[in-house]
């Protein structure tokens, strides 16, 4: 299943939705009393995502298109969000960073998260070095807590695509990378969160990126250095990963801070990062002094 959160037209706050390629309908309009986000789809269980999937099969009634609604972040209220980084060799080394025996894993701030088609603004007086980085987001579906990598999988309640976007200068400047990568608006999630048996393998999965047009990241999930598995029995060591802990995997190689030239988000920048299988997650970008 495909869900978002959009807000409808003449509403005012977001709602979670199905999507399917005939437009969206609203979860809680498929069943009495049904969840409102995602969080609380899966906080419900299996019993109450089975009961909307039956909703859903067998609604054939009007849907609205997905022209007509504004997206709001892929997740709204996750109990954490754990960033991974300098999981694919080629970003660890054009950053000149080292990726060490065990997962760089830091945590992002919810302020930062961002919808598809939102826009990203910036003080060029605290950053002129702020870079894309495509990610596989994973979002736990029950409690994990010292899962085996052979079972890891099964606590994966689905799927979403993340941009990290970072502020180059300040990650270099200080030892930890939360306020590099949390400054308001710098976590785009979505649009879409599609479950996880319609992921047949979340290691063979493209992912790429587009800054105005061009194509600058372009790589598979497959050369992640630890699989989703390993990370979520990493993570879940001594830790309950709570339902609904977004996961986001790591960035493969071509970022804009490592070419040369460099090629930096500015004021009017338009970046979509996508993961096959899930969608394209697009954000524009401006600046103020």
């Amino acid at each position: 299943m495909r869900f978002a959160h959009v807000i409808l037209p003449e509403a005012s706050s977001p709602v979670l939705v199905h999507v399917t390629d005939g437009g969206v309908v609203s979860v809680p309009s498929l069943i009495d009393h049904g969840p409102t986000t995602l969080e609380q789809l899966i906080a419900g269980g299996p019993a109450l995502r089975q009961e909307v999937e039956r909703a859903a099969a067998a609604y054939d009634g009007e849907r609205i298109p997905l022209a007509e609604t504004t997206f709001a972040p892929g997740v709204l209220t996750p109990p954490s969000i754990m960033a991974v980084g300098l999981n694919y060799s080629a970003h660890a080394g054009e950053l000149s960073l080292k990726s060490d025996d065990t997962p760089t894993v830091f945590t992002l701030w919810p302020n930062s998260l961002a919808a598809h088609e939102g826009t990203t603004t910036w003080s060029r007086a605290q950053t002129e070095s702020v870079d894309y980085e495509a990610e596989l987001g994973v979002i736990i579906g029950r409690p994990a807590r010292d899962v085996s990598e052979e079972e890891a999988l099964d606590y994966v309640f689905g799927y979403t695509v993340v941009n990290d976007i970072s502020a180059r200068n300040i990650q270099y400047s200080e030892a930890q990378w939360c306020r590099c990568k949390s400054l308001d608006g710098f976590t785009p999630v979505g649009p879409y969160v599609v479950t996880a048996d319609e992921i047949a393998n979340p290691q063979d999965l493209k992912i790429w990126t587009r800054v105005d047009g061009q194509l600058l990241q372009d790589a598979t999930t497959g050369q992640m250095i630890r699989s989703v598995a390993t990370l979520i029995a990493h993570l879940s060591k001594g830790i309950t990963l709570l339902p609904g802990t977004l996961i986001s995997t790591g960035s493969p190689g071509g970022s804009g801070y490592s070419r040369t030239p460099q090629v930096l988000l500015k004021d009017g920048s338009t970046v979509t990062v996508a993961v096959e299988g899930i969608g394209e997650l697009t954000t524009h970008c401006r600046t103020v002094a």
